[in-house]
């Protein structure tokens, strides 16, 4: 599956996801359904109760049982105190062995190759007709900067990951730029069709699946649409057996219906607690909290605390047009999370103005009493009102005049704590 990522330099090999909306397979299937694209048919259950309910009238040769969870590899991942070699994908011809996966599904963590150790908790289960696959291809439509517009990504190789196959054999990918005015034409979908390795009589079917999957695509304001695999079955029939729908978090105010499918199903809360705010807040696993305004800005602020022996507990941007209350709720953020010791506030106001940002500190420290050593440096507009107001707060705040000062003053500051606690 392609994905989006935040490269932190200096941090251990560590890749941080951006966040945009992401749906469960059964609910992407849904919509490709809605389309008129080929899904096998299923349902999805909550409970054994209504999996049996709805198993009685699913009558096919074969079931495929599969854990909702927003992460891939979850056929070849495992539950916490489940059963050796039982992952998150299931296949049998019983009903009974249907219901049997379910129990062992719902209500355990899952643990996948995208997951952290800790694993995600599956509340729901999508069970399918099972299709008799003959070969598996991979077929994605993304925006792509390199062709300022969509690009459809072919491979007759699917059903692995695609990063794997355009490592070892790039000659098994193939990207089509598409015309965002012109669009998808139907001699671009017929070599798209060719090009999979498709059997002639079904190229006609591939060429319309792949046209009405760009339409889906533009309809839902996509960012990208993966389909892997695209299966042929030994009965000659064509199948979007796996499907992955990024949405363009701008689009919000156009797809109301597609964002309300949101559940936050597997989302660490404190994500879900800054985006009610409009704050993009992305969880670590160290320490010193950072408060920043701007991506760039709040790289360089992990950076430098990595650089002077610190590790950073959390990605927090409080972006241009922040406000004294999402301050404060910011800090209500950072302090959820036990294992922050210290916090660093690095803001360079341009837009922001800092005299705005002083005052919501001050109101913030007050109101949740804060037991942790804050660091805190400012610079830009209002700059030296904002000073004044921390100065004449009587709070602790630990002030520092550049950035570098604020990243050892605040791995100092946790030193220091953790001795006097250990006295």
């Amino acid at each position: 599956m392609l994905r989006k990522f935040i490269l932190v330099r200096n941090l251990p090999q560590r890749l941080f996801q951006v966040r945009f909306l992401n749906l469960q397979e059964y609910q992407s299937k849904s919509l490709l359904e809605k389309k008129g694209c080929n899904v096998q048919s299923f349902f999805v259950a909550e409970n054994v109760s209504e999996a049996e309910k709805n198993l009685k009238n699913f009558n096919h040769d074969e079931y495929v049982v599969k854990a909702q969870i927003l992460a891939g590899g979850r056929g070849k991942g495992r539950f916490i105190d489940g059963p050796p070699n039982f992952g998150g994908v299931y296949i049998t011809k019983k009903k009974d062995d249907v219901i049997n996966s379910v129990k062992e599904m719902i209500g355990k963590k899952l643990v996948t190759k995208q997951t952290d150790p800790s694993g995600v908790m599956v509340n729901k289960v999508m069970i399918a007709e099972s299709i008799a696959i003959k070969r598996e291809t991979y077929l994605a439509i993304l925006m792509d900067r390199d062709s300022h517009g969509p690009v459809v990504i072919a491979s007759p190789a699917g059903g692995m990951d695609i990063e794997d196959i355009a490592e070892k054999h790039p000659e098994l990918i193939h990207k089509t730029p598409i015309d965002i005015n012109a669009g998808i034409s139907e001699n671009d979908a017929t070599k798209i069709a060719k090009f999979l390795e498709f059997p002639d009589s079904l190229i006609p079917t591939v060429a319309e699946q792949v046209k009405r999957l760009y339409e889906l695509f533009l309809e839902v304001d996509a960012t990208q649409l993966e389909i892997n695999p695209l299966a042929e079955t030994k009965d000659e029939r064509v199948f979007a057996v796996d499907a992955k729908i990024n949405f363009d978090d701008s689009a919000a105010y156009r797809q109301k219906d597609i964002f309300a499918m949101d559940n936050h199903e597997g989302q660490n809360p404190r994500e879900v607690e800054a985006k009610k705010y409009h704050l993009n807040y992305i969880g670590m696993d160290g320490n010193i909290a950072c408060l920043v305004n701007g991506a760039g800005l709040a790289m360089a602020t992990m950076d430098i605390i990595k650089h002077f022996g610190g590790t950073p507990a959390n990605f927090l941007d409080v972006g241009g047009a922040v406000t004294e209350d999402q301050v404060l709720r910011a800090f209500q953020i950072i302090c959820s999370d036990k294992n922050v010791k210290g916090i660093l506030v690095n803001i360079f106001g341009g837009i922001v103005n800092c005299e705005t940002i002083a005052t919501g500190i001050i109101k913030a420290c007050k109101r949740i009493e804060l037991h942790v050593p804050l660091v805190v440096r400012l610079e830009g507009t209002n700059v030296d009102a904002a000073k004044k107001a921390l100065k004449d707060s009587g709070l602790p705040f630990i002030t520092a005049s550049n950035l570098e000062e604020a990243a050892q003053k605040a791995v100092a500051a946790i030193s220091e704590s953790n001795s006097e606690k250990a006295t």
